[in-house]
């Protein structure tokens, strides 16, 4: 026994090196497969950017102009991938400037390591020069954060953070490291971590829920799914769609469950929510039974919780139990992986057909076609529509584009009229509605996805919030695709004065630079368009480029956007003007 415990010894020392923790932190991203990182260096973090110098050849590190776009830009590289994205900053300002990005990935499921600088341990508590208690600050915002003080902790705090990071419900983790624990020396050697005491990443799935999932679903006669996007982060698409097709219920997606199916598909019946599609959110207080599929019922999706969905039975499918009856009453919970719940109830859930019960979502979007669609793609209007812009960035990527959208006006347009083919192609700011979010994000989705067209859809508002990151494309020559639509107002702000506040428009109106000279002087080909009869041609300049490429298209000022669920209503009630 001594012997066999002696050559355990021998074995675990002998993959022991000794090493500063600021080469630790570069290693133990190596070892996780992580390769690509971005950031902003200061102080309190410059002794692992001494190490990121030293290791350049194998790990690339990408500066970013803010910590806010460095952020955003790991979230956009995770969403696109799937992988755990990664960022730096030093400590005080820095550390704190990655708030907004890490509440967004927070409420988005997004998985991230976001690695900050500390002063040293000595100093804590003294309001040090650039301290500020970030692990206090993110304490509310990350899935698990820790501080680090010694740098014999780097190996195994870094296992934990990107176990817990990616699995389960996947989110954002912050390691906060004072500038000592860097500078100190430890025997380096790192096992992966594969579970961690008292956390349940996935719960077990129980097949009598299955079952009495699969019941409910055979005896409906108005099924209806509404699918978020658990379906894209649980790699269950292939299986969800085997679902859908064996069931034939009519399905709709979240904002953030768009691309999980493609757009044509016959059983895609639209968007529920806020500016969702017409059919599926009033036909929502119709069904006998609704199945959610990875989603959370977010109040943009259910409006008014008191009338939402009362007359039928509900079925639940969520890896996060914490999400199960938060919002909406449950009457069948199924907790596990998507992914694995879709496959055990195949086998109990019947072949169906609902022709009858589809004739009332077509029957309702061909009212909406009438009263809204065929206005915002073929308008009467001079002024061009952002509806028009989307309807020809389809016809020139045929659907097979990545779309990255910022918050306002354009996302809910995005999403509503961008066609989708492939997964993984919807990147947006969800829960938090984050102005600033698509530019940064989709330099992190051209990275992650880089055979691939990657085209950010941005309002003239949002698009100066992180306007700064051009000088990241013009760095790291991403070849992203910019579409500022620019209607000289802060858009969704000013459609609600106009409807709710009388047209009072209190410090909405923008008067804006030259967007192109800006985009010029970053190096950037940029275009821009007003006139219809120039649009068609501009498009296919833009997605022809091989390069980065930056286009305005200067549209109707005062055009709103619907149909639209007010705060506070009903879905049933859904305005279509």
């Amino acid at each position: 026994m001594e012997t066999l415990k002696k050559e355990v010894q021998e074995i675990i020392a002998a993959k022991m090196v000794k090493m500063t923790g600021a080469e630790a932190v570069i290693r133990c991203l190596l070892e996780e497969g992580s390769k690509l990182a971005y950031g902003y260096p200061g102080g309190a973090i410059m002794p692992v950017y001494d190490e990121l110098f030293k290791y350049r050849d194998q790990f690339h590190h990408v500066l970013s102009r803010h910590e806010q776009g460095a952020i955003h830009s790991a979230q956009g590289f995770a969403r696109v991938t799937g992988k755990v994205g990664v960022v730096f900053a030093t400590s005080g300002p820095g550390a704190t400037n990655l708030v907004t990005g890490i509440a967004d990935a927070q409420i988005d499921s997004t998985p991230l390591i976001c690695i900050t600088g500390q002063v040293g341990s000595h100093l804590l508590g003294s309001d040090a020069f650039q301290e500020t208690d970030i692990i206090g600050i993110s304490t509310p915002v990350t899935k698990w954060n820790y501080q680090i003080t010694k740098a014999s902790e780097i190996p195994e705090v870094f296992a934990k953070a990107f176990f817990i990071a990616k699995s389960g419900r996947p989110g954002p983790v912050l390691i906060d490291i004072t500038k000592d624990a860097q500078f100190g020396e430890l025997d380096f050697s790192y096992n992966k971590c594969v579970k961690v005491r008292s956390y349940k990443a996935i719960p077990k799935l129980n097949i009598e829920k299955v079952k009495e999932a699969a019941e409910l679903i055979n005896g409906a006669k108005k099924p209806f799914i509404v699918w978020g996007q658990g379906v894209i982060i649980g790699s269950a698409e292939q299986e969800f769609k085997n679902f859908i097709e064996k069931t034939g219920i009519p399905s709709a997606c979240t904002g953030l469950g768009l691309s999980a199916l493609e757009t044509d598909h016959p059983l895609h019946v639209g968007m529920v929510g806020m500016h969702g599609n017409y059919a599926p959110n009033v036909l929502t207080n119709q069904c006998d039974v609704l199945i959610a599929i990875g989603m959370r019922f977010d109040d943009r999706v259910t409006g008014n919780l008191n009338t939402y969905a009362k007359q039928a039975k509900i079925i639940h499918f969520e890896i996060d139990p914490s999400e199960v009856d938060k919002n909406v009453k449950t009457d069948v919970a199924v907790l596990g992986t998507v992914k694995e719940s879709l496959v055990e109830i195949m086998q109990f859930v019947e072949k169906g057909n609902h022709k009858e019960w589809m004739k009332e979502f077509h029957k309702l979007y061909e009212i909406e076609k009438e009263v809204v669609i065929n206005e915002q793609l073929n308008p009467t209007k001079e002024g061009l529509t952002m509806s028009e812009v989307l309807a020809g960035i389809n016809k020139e990527t045929k659907g097979e584009a990545v779309i990255v959208s910022d918050v306002g006006q354009h996302q809910m347009i995005a999403w509503r009229y961008a066609k989708f083919t492939k997964t993984r192609s919807n990147i947006t700011s969800g829960g938090l509605g984050t102005m600033g979010f698509a530019l940064p994000a989709a330099i992190g989705a051209k990275m992650g996805a880089p055979d691939r067209e990657v085209i950010a859809i941005i309002g003239d508002g949002g698009y100066q919030m992180t306007i700064q990151e051009l000088g990241t494309i013009l760095q790291t020559k991403a070849a992203v695709k910019i579409v500022v639509l620019n209607n000289s107002f802060l858009g969704m702000v000013r459609q609600w004065q106009e409807l709710f506040f009388d047209r009072r428009y209190a410090s909405t109106v923008m008067t804006n630079p030259d967007f192109v000279k800006i985009a010029e002087g970053y190096g950037i080909t940029a275009n821009r368009v007003s006139k219809r009869e120039d649009l068609a041609d501009a498009i296919k300049k833009m997605t022809d480029s091989k390069e980065s490429y930056f286009l305005e298209v200067v549209i109707e000022p005062e055009s709103n956007v619907f149909p639209m669920i007010p705060t506070g209503a009903s879905v049933s009630d859904i305005r279509l003007s």
